[in-house]
């Protein structure tokens, strides 16, 4: 399977990319190495190999969820790019 320079000017129509005629050639390069890489892939055999979640043991490390005091008013907003005397002030976004 290859990538075609069509395929690629699509794929970019797509995503509303304007591609360089450079990119274009670029991208169906890069394309078409990935495809020969995953064809490379799927020529192991993997016939007793578990399915992995991940590569490593991973344990989760989550904190015990209890109530704690809420921040304090002035804290909160005290890194407010625009704050009122009671409110994070943002760009209007309702007209």
């Amino acid at each position: 399977m290859s990538i075609s320079r069509e395929e690629v000017l699509y794929v970019a129509n797509l995503a509303r990319l304007r591609l360089s005629e450079e990119e274009t050639e670029m991208l169906s390069k890069d394309m078409n190495r990935i495809l020969e890489y995953m064809e490379l892939l799927n020529q192991i055999d993997t016939t007793n190999v578990e399915p992995l979640e991940h590569v490593i043991e991973v344990a989760q490390s989550l904190r015990k969820d209890e109530p704690k005091p809420p921040l304090d008013h002035e804290d909160a907003l005290k890194n407010a790019p625009d704050a009122d005397t009671d409110y994070f002030r943002v760009p209007r976004v309702i007209e």
